[in-house]
This record gives C-alpha cells, sequence and structure tokens, in this order.
C-alpha cells in the first residue's frame, strides 16, 4: 500500500536523523516530518488505509514485540512498584477534571473524556467511556484533538526534562508511564530516552491501562446505567489485546530467554516500528480539528496535564524513585 511505503521511507529518514541527533530520537523525528508533511499536504484517500493500518497495527505489533525485552517477572515487579504514582495521579486527575472543568465551564460529557484519556491512556480510554456516557461525538473528537496536543509536547519535551533532572531509566519509565496518555506517546517517549525507560513505560502504561475497568465500572453506576439498560463495555472489550500479548510474550522470554545480540536486535526492530507508526499519525494530525476544540478544553487539557506530570514527580520522589 502507498500509505505504508510513504511510512516506511519517513520512518528509514528519521532513524538516519535520529543517530545524528540521539537526544530526540528517530520516533520524534519520524512524528515531526509526519505533522509537517500533513500540514503542507493532506494525506489523499488513496494513503488512508496504509496510515490506518501503521498507525494502529504495526503499533500496536511494536508494543507487543517490546515483551521480548522483558521477563515476566521483571514486568510484575514495575507493575506493583509503580502502583502508588499510577493511583495517586489517577485520584489527583479525575478530581481536577471534574472541579477544573465545571469552573470552566466545560460539559459534563467532554469534561469527563478528557479527564479519563488524560488520567488513563488517551483514545483508548476515551473510546471505552464514550458508550458508558453517552458522550456525543462532537465531545469525543474535541477530547481527542485536545488530548493528542499535549502527547505530540510530551514526546518532545519529556525526554529533554529527563535529562536535565538526571532522571534514570527506571524512573523515566516511571515518568512517561503515568504522566502520558497515550500507548504511543509513552513509549515513542521512553524509546528517546533508553531501552530500559521504554520497557519500564510499558509495563507501567500496561498497569494503568487497567484501570478502565473500575472507572468504566464507576461510572456507569454513577449515571444509574445498570437500571437503564446502557451498554456496559465487557472486560475483554476493554483490555487491548496488543498488552495481552506483550504479557505472554514476557511469559515466553521467562522461560526462554533471548541472547543479548537478539535482544538488541528486538529492541531496535521494535523502534522502528515505533517510528513507522509515529509517522502514521503525524500524517492524519488533523491541525484543524485542534483549532476546533476551541480554548476551554484545551486548557483544562494542559492544567491537567501539568498537574498529572508535577504529581507524577512528586509521588515518584516520595516514593524514592529517581
Amino acid at each position: 500500500m502507498l500509505g505504508v511505503g510513504l511510512c516506511v521511507a519517513i520512518a528509514a529518514a528519521a532513524t538516519g536523523l535520529g543517530r545524528l541527533v540521539p537526544i530526540v530520537g528517530a520516533p520524534v523525528i519520524g512524528l515531526v516530518i509526519g505533522v509537517l508533511i500533513s500540514l503542507r499536504r493532506r494525506p489523499g484517500r488513496s494513503l488512508a488505509a496504509g496510515l490506518h493500518l501503521c498507525s494502529h497495527q504495526v503499533l500496536q505489533v511494536a508494543v507487543a514485540s517490546l515483551g521480548l525485552q522483558l521477563t515476566l517477572g521483571e514486568a510484575v515487579s514495575a507493575g506493583v512498584h509503580s502502583l502508588p504514582v499510577l493511583v495517586g495521579t489517577l485520584v489527583i486527575c479525575l478530581l481536577a477534571a471534574a472541579l477544573l472543568g465545571r469552573s470552566l465551564r466545560v460539559r459534563s460529557s467532554l469534561r469527563t473524556l478528557v479527564g479519563v484519556g488524560t488520567a488513563i491512556c488517551g483514545a483508548s480510554a476515551i473510546a471505552a467511556v464514550t458508550p458508558v456516557i453517552d458522550a456525543a461525538a462532537e465531545d469525543v473528537a474535541y477530547a481527542l484533538s485536545t488530548v493528542f496536543v499535549f502527547n505530540a509536547v510530551a514526546v518532545v519535551v519529556f525526554p529533554l526534562l529527563g535529562h536535565a533532572l538526571a532522571m534514570s531509566q527506571q524512573a523515566f519509565g516511571l515518568f512517561a508511564g503515568t504522566a502520558i496518555n497515550d500507548t504511543s506517546s509513552v513509549v515513542a517517549a521512553g524509546s528517546v530516552y533508553g531501552a530500559g525507560a521504554a520497557q519500564h513505560a510499558v509495563v507501567v502504561k500496561l498497569t494503568r491501562t487497567l484501570f478502565i475497568v473500575p472507572i468504566c465500572v464507576g461510572l456507569a453506576l454513577w449515571r444509574g446505567r445498570w437500571r437503564g439498560g446502557a451498554h456496559l463495555p465487557r472486560i475483554w472489550e476493554l483490555v487491548p489485546w496488543f498488552l495481552v500479548a506483550f504479557v505472554a510474550i514476557s511469559a515466553v522470554v521467562s522461560v526462554v530467554p533471548p541472547s543479548p545480540s537478539l535482544r538488541s536486535l528486538f529492541s531496535a526492530a521494535a523502534v522502528f516500528l515505533i517510528t513507522i507508526a509515529l509517522a502514521a499519525i503525524g500524517l492524519s494530525t488533523d491541525i484543524g480539528g485542534v483549532r476546533r476544540t476551541g480554548p476551554r478544553p484545551l486548557v483544562l487539557g494542559a492544567a491537567l496535564w501539568v498537574l498529572v506530570s508535577v504529581s507524577s514527580l512528586a509521588l515518584a520522589a516520595a516514593s524514592g524513585i529517581r
């Protein structure tokens, strides 16, 4: 497909440029190239299928493949240690979304979507919560656009901030996994910072994603949906397959560990796949959609993003993770 070929070409160019500017990294460069091309000329319908494949399936395969670099024991340990920071940032973000969103006069469904998107996992959380609260398509588009803006900023800013604070690979992985809300951006930022950060960030992200289930159930109960017969997504619909695949692959690696050279090869392949996906996301960016969100949802999204970022760093420091 033409779209796939274009994304691969951008990823190859970004990989070469990433070697020249390692602090930025290939995934971020791929995203920026994609956005610049989209601003110059929006991709036509002939590229749409390939772009969708790269930004969804390729990204999911890339995340699942990161399980090749981490044993199940390491994954479980990282997930458990991240829980205090995850729960703390989740509670802080959801409370702030309700209070600040009301003061900004952002309508209830939109502030709920922006809140869960920022607190949990971006587009996946927004998609899961949408049928539970019967959100309008316009609110979904606004929330996705708002969340995307700060994902893109985080991919560029967070690695620079991590280096400025001299964060360890584990500390940055926890920071990225809790304070960036979309899987692609979490993996991109982690990959730019280092292989260890990327592995840890994915585990933290996996743990964080599981909070979709209680949040959806809580929202359904709060809105009285049990009696109303509204659709509540099944648990297996809320947990993305690629995160399940990540766990399964980690379990296999725990029994049959690959050699260091193979791990290095797997890591490079995963980063290249991530770069392909980020290029597709950049090419698919609707800048007009971001403009149409208006200032108030963007202000809410910005405030929540900063609050989650600061609280993540503070809670990690309080837990002795640096």
